[in-house]
């Protein structure tokens, strides 16, 4: 356990961030489903991935997908990252869910492959190691839902923001980790209840129930959710990022096993922050009375 913990969370490799662009590996045959940028100023350290699919609504086709990891698989190696917010470019929808349409073209086995790598795909959100919000100012149906879930934290629309696992009323079932993220977050009999009726709920319900953790009312230009989520980030931006990512990584872990198995993860989880440079300078500055200046290290 303590060589995969190790592993999990070994911070030592640095890559170049991105700046904004699209993430597609064939740039010049299409415009890219998704940008990402990387903020300045006092907001950096913020980096967000904004889905921009207009016609189909942020559905998880081919494309959006693929775009969607290798924008992680960059970005889960770049230390600069401290929180990563994902937003949609598209006025009214966080994302549909998945492509339906271009599901209707494929075969049987070519379904199966696709739903894998969707749910990879979540698994991989949820796998990101610095802190990951969800900024839902519209509709987020079925894998738009499931891809909130991946994410740590969850802001949504008050009236707006109209999500759900609608999967049964299509003849399907949640496929990318709904049946069994909801469950975590909201406990197993309220998650059946929502599965097995399709229900979907508003920003406020949804906040009311423990489902996002923030619910804002909708603004003019359509994206409260998204300033709210970004406010959450800069009270997470100060903070000691190693610290941040060990304890990401300690409650995640520890939520899959039982309590004594939990606390060793963090026992092992709060040895690795012990000799960073980052634990030093919060003891110095707790004892000099001023703010900590904290580096990554």
């Amino acid at each position: 356990m303590q060589r995969a913990l190790t592993s999990a969370v070994r911070l030592s490799r640095r890559w170049r961030p991105l700046q904004a662009c699209g993430c597609a590996s064939n740039r010049m045959a299409r415009d890219p489903e998704i940008q990402v940028r990387a903020l300045t100023g006092p907001d950096q350290g913020i980096t967000e991935i904004l889905m921009n699919r207009p016609r189909a609504r942020n559905a998880l086709g081919n494309v959006l997908v693929s775009e969607l990891l290798e924008a992680l698989a960059q970005l889960q190696e770049d230390r600069q990252v401290r929180v990563l917010i994902f937003r949609s470019g598209v006025k009214g929808v966080f994302c549909a869910g998945a492509d339906l349409k271009e599901r209707e073209q494929m075969s049987e086995a070519e379904v199966g492959v696709f739903v894998q790598r969707l749910r990879g795909l979540m698994n991989e959100i949820a796998a990101f190691p610095a802190p990951t919000i969800a900024a839902m100012d519209g509709f987020a149906l079925g894998g738009g839902l499931e891809l909130a879930l991946a994410c740590d934290l969850r802001v949504a629309a008050a009236s707006s923001a109209i999500m759900g696992l609608i999967e049964t009323t299509r003849g399907l079932l949640p496929g990318a980790g709904g049946t069994q993220r909801l469950p975590r977050c909201l406990g197993v009999a309220l998650a059946k209840e929502l599965i097995f009726t399709g229900r979907r709920l508003n920003g406020a319900q949804a906040q009311a129930l423990g489902l996002v953790n923030h619910s804002v009312a909708q603004n003019e230009e359509g994206n409260a959710a998204y300033h709210r989520a970004r406010e959450l980030a800069q009270e997470i931006l100060p903070q000691a990022p190693i610290a941040v990512r060990l304890g990401k990584v300690a409650i995640d872990r520890g939520m899959e096993v039982d309590i004594a198995s939990g606390m060793t993860i963090e026992g092992i989880c709060y040895a690795q922050n012990i000799p960073t440079r980052d634990r030093l300078e919060g003891m110095a500055a707790f004892r000099e009375k001023r703010p900590p200046k904290f580096v990554g290290e």
